[in-house]
């Protein structure tokens, strides 16, 4: 009897030690398991990506503004002191143009600065602190390929370079040298990824130095469908692409916009936004021979000018959502949202110029054309 009871005794102890020895090495592993607790969610998340859903998708707004043509009546009304100071002209859409992940605005006066001598219509030469400004209010980078580009000779789309080079503000259109062209611009927007391309029809008759053709982009169908090749083996995921084109101050696109817009989207080009007009044409969306979607904004208009009347001095934003989707591997996009912010220039006798949102500016009673309007006028043309 005792002896059943020394063994049934040391059972006992054996099963308690059993018991205490698993408490610790559990205790051992709960601790272990909480010091990579974000490591493990992390992975068990991507998986549940992968294998749940199969896709992955991340969205950005890219947005345009117009026309940034400074005659000598604004650049003027700009100037105290010697210097110059854009920022309370932009004072009134400020916070509408930091709305948007990425801004693109259209340089189309090319600031060289002072050194070289200010000018305006029709030889443009515009202050450095234009640049500023434009990076101040959210711009993140600007495209230069236009009629004005040379305006000022070599020497004036050098000196600015040299500024935007100085500033760090990015640019594309016109270049220094021929690496500098050869360089496709990639911008990288809460993971999408996406070249920007600039070009334009002419330089007011004024021809580009010879064997120096990389100083501005010009439009030539085959060299633009090489670039965008180029482009695309970057592996980006989208192609933006600005172009100098149309009749100005007509309100819509002729025929060979619309063959060289499709012309773009079917070769690979996402987004097109269009200048030259100096009035806003309509938006464009386009579904291509392969399936994808495009956007075509056939005219931004003017942002910031001394033109007025006659839609000259209505502008705008341009706000395009892009939705990015991996699924099995695969890279799709979408635009589940084009959007439109018409705006308005105001001056008081060619002086006191300021930008406004144009409901704003309808409501004060500074101009009988209401955002409604011009929204309706915009999207007229949207393929549904």
């Amino acid at each position: 009897m005792m002896n059943v009871n020394k063994k049934m005794i040391g059972l006992a102890i054996a099963f308690l030690l059993l018991i205490a020895v698993g408490g610790l090495l559990s205790m051992q592993f709960n601790d272990a398991s909480t010091k990579s607790d974000a490591i493990t969610s992390e992975k068990h998340v991507v998986k549940q990506l992968q294998v749940k859903d199969k896709s992955i998708e991340t969205s950005a707004t890219i947005a345009g503004i117009g026309d940034i043509l400074l005659h000598d009546r604004v650049y003027e009304d700009a100037e105290k002191d010697g210097s110059y100071d854009f920022a309370p002209m932009f004072a009134g859409v400020k916070d509408i143009l930091k709305t948007p992940d990425f801004l693109i605005a259209n340089q189309e006066s090319a600031p060289g600065g002072t050194e070289i001598g200010l000018s305006t219509y029709p030889s443009f030469n515009s202050p450095h602190e234009i640049v500023d400004t434009l990076q101040d209010v959210g711009v993140d980078v600007v495209t230069t390929a236009n009629n004005h580009s040379i305006d000022r000779g070599e020497k004036g789309l050098l000196s600015a370079i040299d500024y935007y080079e100085k500033v760090t503000m990015p640019y594309v259109g016109t270049f220094k040298n021929p690496e500098d062209q050869a360089k496709i611009r990639t911008f990288n927007v809460n993971g999408i990824k996406f070249a920007l391309l600039s070009y334009t029809y002419g330089t007011n008759g004024i021809p580009v130095p010879s064997g120096k053709e990389y100083l501005v982009n010009l439009i030539d169908e085959n060299n633009m469908i090489n670039e965008v090749k180029r482009a695309r083996e970057l592996d980006v995921d989208m192609v933006v692409m600005s172009l100098h084109w149309g009749n100005e101050y007509e309100r819509f696109p002729n025929e060979e916009q619309k063959r060289l817009g499709k012309l773009m989207t079917e070769n690979g080009v996402d987004i097109i936004l269009g200048h030259h007009p100096h009035v806003l044409q309509p938006i464009e969306k386009v579904k291509t021979e392969d399936g994808r979607e495009a956007v075509i904004v056939y005219s931004l208009g003017n942002f910031l000018s001394g033109q007025k009347d006659d839609y000259k001095d209505i502008g705008g934003m341009a706000v395009i959502t892009v939705n990015k989707t991996i699924q099995n591997g695969r890279v799709s996009l979408s635009y589940p949202s084009v959007d439109f912010e018409p705006t308005y220039v105001s001056e008081q006798g060619y002086s006191n110029y300021r930008l406004h949102p144009l409901s704003e500016a309808h409501k004060k009673g500074l101009i009988s054309n209401s955002a409604k309007e011009i929204n309706t006028h915009m999207f007229d043309g949207i393929a549904q």
